[in-house]
């Protein structure tokens, strides 16, 4: 007996005796036989949902919660310091982080959005430099490249929702300095033709790991590959303090750097004793440093990562493999399916009307699903396509090639209609045996009865 026929046979099994008879016609043996399962009344046409009750996911992190991130703040409490020292939480959770991903050093700032512009500072990008960035990312990714004075150039994606290496090379000029790879919605970037690319052409490659944090490419963890890696611990996130961030990377000079700028220029306040006083000089800094707060929450939540992140693989696997056999079935393309996190399962329905339908009819079923999301497809956005900035005088746009340069809907067609198509139902790392067949039930009988293959 093959996997899918095993697979269809567990499906048919959790429905019970009457469940599979409402669904099978003709003989269950066949090498075709999901195409005898009659089409059910959806609930949105007023059928049975296959769910009383909505199945909701809910931020990861969270649900972890318990007396190990208490117990963190508790002795911050205690100590009455709350800001960041050397030895204490931040530094705690900087070291057992950078040792749980394999990079030399972590530092952690105070949001996904502060690192990308630490990482920025790192790399000196600034005025007349070009940085390339997937069509399909958020604000941040954008807005550090502008505030650094330099000029973000979009490369559509493909329909792994990440940027398309393929397209990149036609985008680089002798004023690119940067290319951003975002990983996103727990899904990886193809980075091995990206570095490539990179080490032809002599750039740099920031890892954007914000959705991803926990991901693996080819058996390496997200932001422990490229030159610099970001994360994000905002609530939505893999693991969460509510906010803060973090800048990897195993090269010392770039860590130097992208530490100065993130306190005020300095390197006395807890900076890695392996590097010392550092080579460089001090220059005009922020201040994005964690609090020992925060520090103590992610110190808690960083043991739980490998946990969530098996969860969610797991419970996505299962669903993959629980619809696998449906006719004509296309997913999200993924560089590396075992490294993907499994946050959401992703079907292509062919246009955004049928999309919009399939959303509509499996939340009706009481499964949550949704379009692509926490992204933005910057090029089409008004503010975007407007080149708005903080300043008339701002240097991003002043320059030939800035006003030159062209955004809008126009620039990015492919990354629009590969946005508008696909849905997909998300998954919870502490969801059931019974949630997970809901869920493969639901895809099915939605599936089935729009004709979607």
């Amino acid at each position: 007996m093959d996997f899918q026929e095993a697979n269809r046979r567990e499906f048919l099994a959790s429905l019970g005796a009457a469940g599979a008879a409402s669904v099978l016609v003709g003989s269950p043996d066949g090498p075709h036989a999901q195409a005898g399962e009659a089409k059910e009344k959806l609930a949105i046409d007023g059928g049975t949902p296959v769910r009383k009750s909505a199945l909701s996911t809910g931020p990861t992190g969270p649900q972890f919660y318990d007396d190990v991130e208490k117990n963190e703040l508790l002795e911050v409490l205690a100590s009455r310091s709350p800001f960041r020292t050397p030895g204490g939480k931040v530094s705690q959770f900087e070291q057992a982080y950078a040792a749980h991903i394999g990079v030399t050093f972590a530092f952690a700032v105070t949001s996904g959005t502060t690192a990308l512009y630490t990482a920025m500072a790192a790399m000196e990008v600034g005025p007349g430099d070009e940085v390339i960035l997937p069509a399909w990312t958020w604000y941040a990714d954008h807005d550090a490249v502008i505030l650094s004075g330099a000029l973000p150039v979009f490369v559509e994606i493909d329909e792994s929702f990440s940027i398309d290496p393929e397209l990149i090379e036609a985008k680089i000029t002798p004023r690119t300095k940067v290319i951003v790879p975002s990983h996103l919605q727990g899904g990886v970037a193809d980075l091995d033709p990206i570095l490539e690319i990179a080490r032809k052409h002599k750039l740099r490659v920031v890892e954007d790991c914000a959705q991803c944090c926990g991901g693996r490419y080819k058996g390496k963890f997200v932001g422990s590959i490229g030159d610099l890696g970001i994360n994000s611990f905002q609530l939505g996130k893999t693991i969460t303090a509510g906010e803060g961030g973090a800048v990897t990377t195993s090269d010392p000079v770039l860590y130097e750097r992208a530490f100065r700028f993130h306190d005020v220029g300095m390197v006395s306040r807890s900076f890695n004793a392996t590097v010392g006083n550092g080579v460089l000089g001090a220059f005009a800094s922020c201040n994005f440093r964690m609090n020992e707060f925060t520090g103590a929450v992610m110190k808690g939540q960083v043991q739980k990562l490998d946990t969530i992140c098996q969860g969610l693989r797991a419970n996505a696997k299962k669903v993959r493999e629980g619809i696998a056999d449906l006719p004509g079935l296309k997913l999200r393309k993924s560089a590396d399916v075992e490294g993907d996190l499994g946050t959401t399962v992703f079907l292509d329905c062919g246009t955004r009307e049928r999309r919009d339908r399939f959303l509509r009819a499996m939340r009706a079923e009481g499964v949550n699903a949704a379009g692509p999301g926490g992204s933005v497809i910057l090029p089409a956005n008004a503010r975007i396509a407007s080149k708005a900035t903080i300043h008339p005088q701002w240097p991003s746009f002043t320059t030939p090639q800035g006003k030159a340069i062209a955004y809008g809907p126009e620039s990015c067609p492919r990354t629009i209609d590969i946005i508008g198509r696909f849905g997909g139902v998300s998954i919870g790392p502490r969801y059931t045996e019974e949630d997970v067949q809901d869920i493969i039930r639901a895809v099915r009988k939605v599936y089935l009865a729009m004709g979607l293959g």
